[in-house]
């Protein structure tokens, strides 16, 4: 992860169900739905101003580490979360019996 977000505060933002990060004045989110013990990543966005600069990535990262430190299970519907499990497959721990194989 790129230095510039290690201590950036994942937000889970439960009323507009996403995750955040803020990096200045600007916020890059996914969208999520949750039902019990599972969560769907929906949609990742990115302001322009942090494209191309890892804001994306850090908001993976954060997300599928706090899906994993508060046992849910993943179902990835994003195509850049999809990516993303893709070049990292150690993250299929975290993953739905229903989003497997991935």
């Amino acid at each position: 992860m790129n230095e510039e977000y290690v201590n950036l505060p994942l937000v889970k933002n439960a009323d507009d169900r996403r995750f955040e990060l803020k990096v200045g004045d600007y916020i890059a989110f996914i969208d999520y739905k949750e039902h019990g013990r599972k969560i769907w990543l929906i949609h990742t966005e990115s302001p322009a101003e942090l494209q191309g600069r890892g804001a994306a990535t850090a908001l993976i990262e954060k997300t599928l580490a706090y899906i994993e430190d508060n046992g849910y299970k993943l179902i990835p519907l994003c195509p850049l979360v999809a990516a993303y499990l893709k070049r990292h497959p150690e993250w299929e721990r975290i993953l739905d019996e229903s989003a497997k194989p991935f």
